[in-house]
């Protein structure tokens, strides 16, 4: 027997690629094509680096309270952690302990079964319809938690929240995480519904619409008691979870709300001119609400084309994966961009 038997392996979350060349069109991780408002911009500025010798609010005060007065919501009902993946991962561990099996669907965000083997969480994949949706009657099993994005990721599609509500509501003794990454392109958010159901957790970011990814900012809302549980986990993990940064800068985007909501319009706006293009020449999709368009060609090859296009300097991502191995994920990126990999796609499918 050596040390290696008693250490804890899991398949890791495979990141998209960050490719340290510059003369790319890079649409690849739905990263936002704008920069980060002026307000943070100018918060940047205003940083003392003499003030990094000290720890960071562990309460981060300032910006649960800044996202609490912006949802009307109470401060005991926000949770912060270091982009969203921290906070879902904190909630597995928090919440999944349960002999039940953890639901989730088929096809979906790709860290969701990570997490369930890292913290050996039994979990069962639901499989979604022939057009990437959830059927809500599956959900009616008996399961130890569930957990979805909306809109989906990698797929874009978006769930009524009528769809939703059924299956938060018939897993009472259940805690329900909705993922909303992409919820600021299109879609509605369930938190309203945080109030009527006590087992809903809503968890939103910072690094899509609000243009922070690199400051991995996410958060958590739902009812007082869940996000005491999920506040305690933390404490009991790490008490310095956000530095001084990411804490200042995110109170700073959350104040400039006008900014953001002007790119989440310039985004959809180019979302729509691309799906009419990809109309054109043949492409197939379902609807996305996400930054992002799931796309696949009834005559081409998915990695060959992910192929033929990484060697032209773009970027997208692929999946060999069940049922998703012929779609490519393509991030929405500046119109400039998006018409540059037009012209190319223009050349490749004749």
């Amino acid at each position: 027997m050596t040390w290696q038997n008693n250490v804890r392996t899991v398949t890791p979350y495979v990141a998209g690629e960050q490719p340290k060349r510059k003369d790319i069109i890079k649409l690849n991780t739905n990263e936002c094509p704008y920069p980060p408002s002026p307000r943070v911009a100018a918060e940047l500025e205003k940083l003392n680096s003499a003030d990094l010798r000290l720890y960071p609010d562990p309460n981060c005060s300032a910006l649960v309270e800044c996202l609490a007065e912006y949802y009307g919501l109470t401060p005991e009902q926000v949770f912060v952690g270091v982009g969203s993946d921290d906070v879902l991962a904190l909630a597995y561990l928090t919440y999944f302990n349960s002999e039940k099996p953890l639901l989730f669907p088929d096809v979906t965000y790709s860290f969701y079964d990570v997490w369930a083997e890292l913290y050996r969480i039994p979990y069962q994949t639901i499989p979604l319809d022939n057009n990437f949706r959830m059927k809500k009657e599956d959900y009616l099993i008996e399961n130890g938690g569930i957990i979805f994005p909306n809109p989906n990721a990698p797929t874009g599609v978006f769930e009524d929240l009528d769809l939703v509500e059924f299956i938060v509501s018939k897993n009472s003794g259940s805690v329900v995480i909705i993922d909303e990454a992409y919820i600021d392109f299109g879609g509605t958010s369930a938190l309203p519904l945080i109030e009527k159901y006590d087992n809903l957790l809503v968890v939103q970011t910072f690094s899509k619409s609000r243009a922070l990814a690199g400051m991995r900012i996410g958060y958590a809302m739902g009812n007082e008691k869940l996000i005491k549980y999920l506040s305690d986990a933390k404490f009991a993990f790490n008490s310095y979870t956000m530095n001084r940064t990411a804490l200042n800068l995110g109170v700073g985007a959350v104040l400039d709300d006008d900014y953001y909501k002007d790119i989440a319009v310039k985004i959809m706006a180019t979302r729509d001119w691309f799906e009419k293009e990809l109309d054109r020449l043949g492409f197939i999709y379902p609807k996305s609400l996400g930054n992002f368009i799931f796309a696949s060609h009834p005559r081409y090859s998915a990695v060959k084309l992910f192929k033929d296009l990484r060697e032209k300097g773009i970027y997208v991502r692929y999946w060999n994966s069940p049922r998703i191995n012929e779609y490519l994920r393509i991030s929405i990126g500046t119109d400039e961009e998006m018409r540059k990999l037009v012209d190319f796609l223009e050349t490749y499918v004749r």
